[in-house]
C-alpha cells in the first residue's frame, strides 16, 4: 500500500508554477516510489538512470532523451549531469510549467560535475525520511507547531510516548514500514552501498577507510556542536580533507549542519553549527547503538532522540512551512535551546527532553531564550510524556508526539 508523502502538496504547487522541479534526499527515503506511485505523476513518462541502458542513452544523446510531448520524470538524475544542459535548452525554448521532475540522492547544487545552473527555471525540494505525521496518515491536519506560532488554540491534546524502538528504526521506509525483516542487516547493506557507490559518484575520495571512520565518528557526535578540527584529528585526517569528506556527506544528505540562531540580544552566543545524522535509525547503526530504553544507560540516548526530532522537524518545514528555517541556540557555558524555527518576523523555540517528567530546571534555556528574544511567539518543552500543559506566557510543555503532530 502506497503511503502518501506530505511533500506532494508543495510539489503540486511548484509544478503549476515552474518548468522544472528537483527532488533530492538521502538514499532510500522513497523518492523513486514517490515518482512511480503518487497520483500527482499519473500520465508522466518516467526514466531511471539506475537502469544502465537508460543511463547510456542519456549520456549518448541528452537532447533526444529529454524530447517528449508528455511531462518527464527522471530518477537518479545526478548520474548524468549532461542532462541538465539539455533540459535547460528545452525549457528556454518552452517555459510551460510542470515539464520535468528530477530526483536524486545527492544535492545538485554541491555536485562538482554540475557546471550549469537551472536558476530561474527550477524549484528544489528535499524528501526526508518518513515522519510521524506520514506514518499515522494525518497529513490533512495543520501542524500543531504552526498553529501555535500563528496564535491559534491548541487545547490540551494528549499524546503517546515515543518509544526507543521508533528512534532505533528511524524513518527510512524499508525499516520503519517493516519491509526489512532484520533492520541491523539492512542498515549494514545501506552503509556498504553508500560507501561503494554513492561516495564514488560524488567525489574523489582517496581513502574510503578514513572516510568510513569519519562517518562513524560524526554519528557519535550527532546533535552536538561541530568542531571540525577535533573531528578530523580523531579520524587522523587533516582539516582540509576532513572538511571535504564532511561536504560529501552533506551532499548525499547523510549529514546536515544546523546553523545557530543569532537574531537576539544574548552575548556569547555560540556561532558554530550543530551536526545531525539525517535519520535517527542510521545514526544508531553508525554509532553502534542497539538499545535505547531508559534503564540501558546509553550516553547517546538524548542525542539520538534529538536527532529523531530533527528529521521530523526538517521534513515538516520542507513540506508545510518552506519559508521557515531550522536553527539551534546556545550561550556558551549557560543556556541552550535544541531547535528554533525562524519564520521571518517571529520564531518558535523547542527544547527536547527524553524523560516522561520534567522540572523547573528543564525550562531554564527556554526562559532565557524568551527573555532574550522578544519576537519569540512560543517556547515548547517537548518531553516524552502524555499530557499537554500551559506553563505561563508563551511557554508550553507538550509531548514529543503532540509537538510533531
Amino acid at each position: 500500500m502506497y503511503r502518501p508523502r506530505e511533500l506532494a502538496a508543495a510539489v503540486r504547487e511548484a509544478l503549476e508554477t515552474v518548468p522544472v522541479v528537483v527532488i533530492t534526499g538521502m538514499r532510500q527515503t522513497g523518492k523513486s516510489t514517490f515518482l512511480e506511485r503518487d497520483p500527482l505523476f499519473a500520465g508522466w513518462r518516467r526514466a531511471s538512470l539506475d537502469d544502465l541502458a537508460q543511463l547510456a542513452a542519456a549520456r549518448t544523446s541528452p537532447q533526444s532523451f529529454v524530447e517528449a510531448d508528455e511531462p518527464l520524470a527522471i530518477d537518479e538524475a545526478q548520474r548524468c549531469p549532461e542532462l541538465l544542459l539539455a533540459i535547460k535548452a528545452r525549457v528556454d525554448g518552452d517555459r510551460r510549467p510542470g515539464r520535468f521532475v528530477l530526483s536524486g540522492s545527492a544535492s545538485f547544487a554541491l555536485l562538482h560535475d554540475v557546471t550549469e545552473s537551472l536558476a530561474g527555471r527550477a524549484v528544489y525540494f528535499d524528501l526526508h525520511p518518513f515522519t510521524r505525521r506520514e506514518l499515522a496518515g494525518r497529513l490533512r491536519d495543520e501542524p500543531l507547531l504552526r498553529t501555535l506560532f500563528d496564535g491559534g488554540t491548541v487545547g490540551r491534546p494528549r499524546g503517546r510516548r515515543v518509544t526507543s524502538r521508533e528512534v532505533l528504526l528511524g524513518g527510512l521506509p524499508p525499516v520503519c514500514l517493516g519491509l526489512a525483516r532484520h533492520p541491523e542487516i539492512w542498515f549494514r547493506g545501506y552503509e556498504q552501498t553508500y560507501l561503494e557507490r554513492d561516495v564514488r559518484d560524488l567525489g574523489r575520495i582517496g581513502d574510503l577507510v578514513a572516510f568510513r571512520t569519519l562517518l562513524h565518528l560524526a554519528a557519535l557526535r550527532t546533535a552536538q556542536v561541530l568542531n571540525q578540527s577535533d573531528l578530523g584529528r580523531d579520524a587522523k585526517l587533516n582539516a582540509m580533507t576532513a572538511g571535504r569528506y564532511l561536504g560529501v556527506m552533506e551532499a548525499s544528505f547523510v549529514l546536515a549542519r544546523l546553523a545557530p540562531f543569532l537574531a537576539n540580544r544574548a552575548s556569547r552566543v555560540i556561532k558554530s553549527p550543530k551536526l545531525f545524522v539525517g535519520d535517527s535509525g542510521l545514526a544508531c547503526h553508525l554509532a553502534g547503538v542497539e538499545r535505547l530504553a531508559t534503564g540501558d544507560g546509553e550516553p547517546l540516548r538524548g542525542a539520538l532522540y534529538e536527532t529523531y526530532v530533527a528529521h521530523n522537524l526538517a521534513a515538516l518545514l520542507a513540506s508545510r512551512w518552506p519559508r521557515a528555517r531550522l536553527h539551534y541556540w546556545g550561550v556558551q557555558g549557560r543556556h541552550e535551546v535544541d531547535f528554533v524555527i525562524d519564520a521571518g518576523r517571529g520564531c518558535l523555540a523547542i527544547e527536547v527532553k527524553t524523560a516522561d517528567r520534567f522540572n523547573e530546571r528543564d525550562l531554564t534555556g527556554l526562559r532565557a531564550f524568551l527573555a532574550a528574544t522578544p519576537q519569540c511567539r512560543a517556547a515548547v518543552l517537548a518531553y516524552n510524556g502524555t499530557q499537554s500543559l500551559p506553563l505561563g506566557d508563551r511557554l508550553w510543555a507538550l509531548p514529543i508526539d503532540v509537538a510533531l503532530s
